[in-house]
């Protein structure tokens, strides 16, 4: 963690995921960098993310000699593709190795590793009963004030 990535901790400290977006290209990109990696533009800002990811790959680690991670093996090593477009590395978590499967719809929820530092780590949201398969989605009012609204469907 240093000055110029602290915005994207005490975000996740705070249950908010944020990524970068280029004004000048107008394409985000994650991880936190000072320049867009598309077309090398310093007119980059954070934005909040959804949330939303699907699972793109993963590895399931058993053994990992590194210090912290081998007290955490197994664990679910991956890359997920955010709703935004940028794709991540993370971990997967409550979810039974047996279940994982590339293009699996997930959301991010926030862990504390041992260092106290909160990081994003992804779940299923399929893992909510049927009859709470209602998603929030956003729709705009006057002045950009934004008020929930309840959606049946996931695609969208």
């Amino acid at each position: 963690m240093d000055a110029f990535t602290r915005a994207y901790w005490d975000a996740a400290a705070d249950g908010r995921l944020l990524i970068r977006h280029c004004r000048t290209c107008d394409r985000p990109h994650h991880y936190p960098r000072e320049f867009c990696p598309h077309c090398w533009s310093e007119d980059v800002d954070r934005v909040p993310a959804s949330g939303r990811a699907t699972l793109c790959t993963w590895s399931v680690v058993h053994r990992n000699d590194l210090p912290p991670f081998g007290g955490r093996v197994p664990y679910v090593a991956a890359v997920v593709d955010l709703a935004e477009g940028p794709r991540m590395m993370t971990r997967v978590v409550d979810v039974p190795e047996a279940d994982l499967r590339v293009g699996m719809r997930l959301t991010v929820t926030f862990r504390k590793d041992e260092a106290g530092v909160t990081v994003p780590v992804f779940r299923s949201r399929s893992s909510r009963s049927r009859s709470s398969r209602r998603r929030r989605r956003t729709c705009r009012r006057r002045r950009g004030h934004s008020a929930p609204m309840l959606r049946q469907s996931w695609d969208a």
